[in-house]
This record gives C-alpha cells, structure tokens and sequence, in this order.
C-alpha cells in the first residue's frame, strides 16, 4: 500500500488545518486556469480540482480518489506518464505538486501536451526547490511519510522542461514568502516564493 493510500484522511486533513497556505495556493494558481474542460494529473482527494471545477482527474492512490469521488470528480487509477485519454481532448490540464512524485516528469509533461487540444493550457504548481520553502521541505524530507520520495524540481527545470516541449508563452506567479507580513500576496514570476505556478500553450 502506497504512503498515500495509507495516509489519505491525513492527507486531506491538512488543508483544513492550514487554510491560509490552501487559500494562497489557490489564488496562484487561479491567475492561470483558463474556462473549458479540465484534466488534474495526480488529483489526490479533489482539494484542487473541486474549485477549479475540473470534472475528471487522473491518481494512482485508489484511497484518494475515493475522497475525491466524493467531491464530484471522476477519478481513474493511472498514472501521469500513460493518460488514457484520447489525444486533444482538454482545454487545460492541471498537474499540481504532482511533478516531484512521477517517476519521469518530462514524460507527464509529455503526456500533457498529448491530451491538450491545440492552443490548451498546461498549468503546474510547484514547491520550488531552490526557494526557502524548497530548502526546507528537503531538509525535512526524510523525516517526512509524504514527502520522503520526492524529488522536487526548481521553477528553472520545470520552465526549461516546458521549453523543451515547444510549449509557448511560459509565465510564472508565486506565493509563500519567507516575509511573514507578504507571506500569502501572489506576485508575478518567481524566485522569492516558495509556491509557484507555472503556465504555457501546447
């Protein structure tokens, strides 16, 4: 049984614990999401998807989509590498703190781009591992049950992954700063926040 199976009430728990942190996440990534039909590679408990009303999501935790299911959101146990999905059939997929956990992230962004429809949106939310933030969820991260497989990435190789993949018109916007008086404003573009949102056109 996978960390997230076992943990999965836990899991969700937490975002009722710290709704500011949940809230500024939030408001990142809303500066991206587009209107159409979406996609959530690695939808966990639905946390995201059910604001963002993103009908569908993919996870490989079959507890976690239990308490999606429970959110409204059709879940189907597969991993971000290998969608089973036909080719262009979203307006926007939507792969958040998901990245650090794949075996082959260029290959999820990969898959990604397969599923979007021509001119679709790609948005991507990450804990940039060369923040202050990054710098500490890596020092904690053997300690850590969620996080202790993780291999975060920095917003710097997730925008060059994107660029690799011909994805166009890249933008950036961040939250979670180490001031705790700015701690949860959004600012465009990246390299001061620990939480950033990342977004390109297929």
């Amino acid at each position: 049984m996978n960390v997230f199976d076992k943990y999965a009430e836990e899991y969700d728990r937490w975002f009722d614990e710290n709704p500011l942190i949940y809230n500024a996440e939030i408001e990142c990534l809303k500066r991206h999401i587009p209107k159409g039909k979406g996609l959530e590679i690695g939808v966990g408990t639905g946390r995201f998807a059910k604001p963002f009303n993103i009908k569908i999501g993919v996870d490989i935790s079959k507890e976690m989509a239990k308490i999606a299911e429970k959110r409204g959101i059709k879940v189907i146990i597969s991993s971000g590498e290998n969608l089973p999905f036909n080719d262009e059939e979203f307006d926007f997929v939507l792969i958040n703190t998901v990245l650090e956990f794949v075996e082959d992230p260029k290959k999820a962004l990969e898959e990604a781009k397969r599923v979007l429809k021509k001119g679709g949106k790609i948005v991507i939310g990450i804990i940039d591992k060369d923040s202050y933030l990054g710098k500490i969820y890596e020092e904690k991260k053997k300690k850590s049950k969620f996080y202790k497989d993780a291999k975060f990435l920095s917003a710097k190789e997730v925008i060059e992954f994107l660029k690799e993949l011909k994805f166009k018109n890249i933008k950036a916007t961040q939250t979670l700063f180490e001031d705790e008086y700015r701690k949860y404003e959004i600012k465009e573009g990246y390299g001061e926040g620990g939480f950033v949102a990342i977004s390109a056109y297929k």
